[in-house]
């Protein structure tokens, strides 16, 4: 059984947008923090072999980006993952490998989860984040938190977003502050850990 891991870049308050658009103009705000250090912590929680479980806005935006990245273990890592994406229009997935997770998008979840493979990692994406902590699907969360305030933007934890009970695993500290916690779901608030 394949594990789902969410590795999120997030501002101290939460903040987890990175493109600018009407209502946020702070795009690039994680690149005056990332150092080799960090993309190192950063890979190794990807780990070696992986595949990305995406929603279509974050696939779209990755696809203009990771396949001209050049090559580099992040790039390469993100470039071979088989991509399973949230899609109405399937036949558009051109960063491949690519397939659509169909209309039932937490079967086709669970269907993929309870294959055999490497695990799931989940980046971007916040509307499926949300879907997925409520459905308990969630098996990991990397948290790789930058020393700043951004007071507005889309955000990691929505407002309407279930209590949620996560168990510390381990964490780093880059040069530069940005500090990368992993932690295993445990489940709704109050369940005592696994």
């Amino acid at each position: 059984m394949r594990k789902i891991r969410i590795i999120e870049h997030i501002s101290l308050d939460g903040v987890m947008q990175h493109e600018n658009d009407e209502h946020f103009n702070h795009s690039g705000w994680s690149n005056p923090y990332r150092t080799p250090t960090g993309l190192a912590a950063v890979v190794e929680a990807h780990g070696t072999s992986f595949d990305l479980l995406l929603g279509r806005r974050t696939y779209d935006a990755w696809a203009n980006f990771w396949p001209n990245a050049g090559d580099n273990p992040m790039a390469n890592g993100l470039n071979a993952a088989t991509k399973y994406v949230v899609t109405h229009r399937p036949e558009s997935l051109e960063w491949g490998p690519a397939k659509a997770l169909g209309a039932d998008i937490i079967a086709g979840i669970r269907a993929i989860k309870s294959t055999e493979g490497p695990d799931l990692v989940v980046g971007g994406s916040s509307t499926l984040i949300s879907i997925l902590l409520e459905e308990g699907l969630v098996d990991e969360l990397v948290l790789i938190s930058y020393p700043l305030l951004l007071g507005s933007g889309k955000r990691f934890f929505s407002v309407s977003a279930a209590a949620q009970e996560l168990a510390f695993v381990r964490t780093f500290t880059t040069p530069t502050g940005v500090v990368i916690n992993t932690y295993k779901y445990v489940g709704a608030l109050g369940r005592s850990a696994v």
